[in-house]
C-alpha cells in the first residue's frame, strides 16, 4: 500500500462511518480530486468501494448539483410500488 493510500485509509476510517451514501461519494470525490492523477483509484483502494463510486461523486461535484431535499439520500420517486398500488383489488380482498 502507497503512503496515499494509508493516509487516505485512516482519515476514511474516522469520517465515512458518519456520512450517508451521497456525502460518502462527495467525500471521496473531493479527496480524489486534490491528489490529482491516481488519486481515484487511490482513494477508492482506502475506502474500500468502487472506483465508480468516486468518478459519480466527481460528476456530481462538476455538475453543481442542487443538495437533495432535507431527510432524503436520494431523490423522490424511487422504490417499490406499494401493493395496492399494483393490485387495487389486493386491499378489499383482505378486508
Amino acid at each position: 500500500m502507497s503512503e496515499l493510500e494509508s493516509r487516505l485509509r485512516e482519515r476514511f476510517e474516522v469520517l465515512l462511518p458518519h456520512l450517508n451514501e451521497r456525502q460518502r461519494r462527495l467525500a471521496l470525490a473531493t479527496e480524489a480530486r486534490s491528489w490529482g492523477h491516481g488519486g481515484g483509484r487511490a482513494g477508492a483502494r482506502a475506502a474500500g468501494v468502487s472506483e465508480t463510486t468516486v468518478r459519480k461523486g466527481v460528476f456530481e461535484l462538476e455538475a453543481g448539483e442542487q443538495p437533495t431535499p432535507t431527510g432524503r439520500v436520494r431523490r423522490p420517486g424511487g422504490g417499490r410500488k406499494s401493493a395496492d398500488a399494483i393490485d387495487p383489488r389486493l386491499v378489499p380482498a383482505l378486508l
